[in-house]
């Protein structure tokens, strides 16, 4: 019977795919001759050199630490590996540590993905690879036995394959509303407590929260972040004038609502700020914002390189005209155009800055 619809035209097409390339062929493992260090060591190039010992510091920690700063390293064995053909945009960093829960500005809260630094548009594959492997490693360094690692790792594709079936029987308008939110993983849970506790710390990132954490108030009764060295700390060049530039060039990027809320706002006080494991040593800032009641705001602002799918995973284009408009306007751009498509519900004040010239003359995009 010939598919009529584009939903039996896309299930033929990939019955096709799975004839080309049988689910066996995923379990051969070709990976290429090279040296992660010599890969570590030309991302570091465009990094700030002195950051790069907590990089190498935070990567040896455990596997699973390793595993974290190696997208690229991975990246470049999954270039060998075989794959069906679809490409979509992928998180191109899928590890277990990038999920997690957040509120939303409406204070629910949801579970996804939570970085988006690396992706573009890639093999389907790649994703699911690198979230499985990151599970049987999470559940080593957490202390589960072996067929525990393989029963979580399976469950984990299970699971995979059959929300992605449920999706398909969804209506396209539907597929773009669906989220998943954290009352549903505790009712579903086996240790709903344990839910709970998480949600109600998700619930309690606020920017009033972070005001305690990160500043300190001075003589004149205005805050100041705390240097912390080396995870947080002032620059000794750089003015609030410069960020007041830097910020108006985001607000440009964000929508109309956004850009009033923005207005309201002034910058007060701006530090570096370290994060992560694997981009450590690319340049993050913490800028405090302050509004018309001394309300604080907090936004984050962090560099955007080419993505480890590209320059590791030898993708150099891609036919989808969604996919190829993430990559017109800048790395930033990419981030956030990425992340609008793959986050159910993203924060509203996401934005990017093209262009911002540095201390050694290279322009950054953030």
């Amino acid at each position: 019977m010939t598919p009529t619809t584009a939903v039996e035209r896309s299930r033929a097409e990939g019955r096709a795919a799975r004839t080309r390339m049988p689910r066996s062929a995923h379990g051969e493992i070709r990976c290429p001759e090279r040296d992660p260090v010599a890969i570590f060591e030309q991302q570091n190039r465009t990094r700030l050199p002195e950051l790069v010992p907590i990089r190498y510091e935070r990567m040896t920690e455990s596997p699973f630490a390793y595993y974290r700063g190696s997208a690229a390293a991975m990246a470049g064995d999954l270039s060998t590996e075989p794959v069906t053909g679809p490409h979509v945009v992928a998180s191109g960093d899928a590890h277990l540590a990038n999920f997690g829960l957040y509120a939303s500005p409406e204070r629910r809260v949801l579970f996804d993905l939570n970085d988006f630094d690396e992706a573009y548009p890639a093999p389907w594959e790649w994703d699911v690879k690198r979230l499985a492997a990151s599970v049987w490693l999470a559940g080593r360094q957490t202390g589960r036995t072996e067929q525990q690692c393989r029963d979580a790792t399976l469950t984990t594709v299970r699971s995979y394959r059959e929300t992605i079936r449920f999706l398909s029987d969804l209506t396209a308008t539907e597929r773009f509303y669906f989220q998943v939110d954290a009352d549903e993983i505790e009712q579903a849970s086996r240790n709903p407590e344990a839910i709970r506790a998480v949600v109600q710390k998700a619930r309690g990132r606020t920017s009033e929260q972070v005001l305690r954490k990160l500043t300190v108030t001075t003589a004149d009764g205005a805050p100041r972040i705390v240097d912390q060295p080396p995870i947080v700390r002032h620059l000794d060049i750089g003015s609030l004038e410069a960020i007041d530039g830097i910020v108006a060039s985001y607000r440009a990027t964000v929508r109309a609502d956004v850009l009033l809320l923005l207005s309201q706002y002034r910058v007060v006080d701006f530090a570096m700020r370290i994060v992560g494991v694997g981009s450590v040593g690319t340049r993050c800032f913490v800028v405090l914002l302050l509004g018309p009641a001394d309300e604080p705001l907090f936004l984050q602002v962090k560099e955007a390189g080419q993505s480890v799918l590209e320059t590791h995973g030898g993708i150099r284009e891609t036919p989808h005209r969604v996919a190829s408009e993430l990559i017109t306007h800048g790395q930033g751009a990419r981030v956030v155009g990425a992340q609008r498509i793959l986050q159910a519900h993203s924060d509203p004040l996401l934005g990017w800055i093209t262009g911002v010239p540095g201390p050694d003359g290279v322009r950054r995009d953030f």
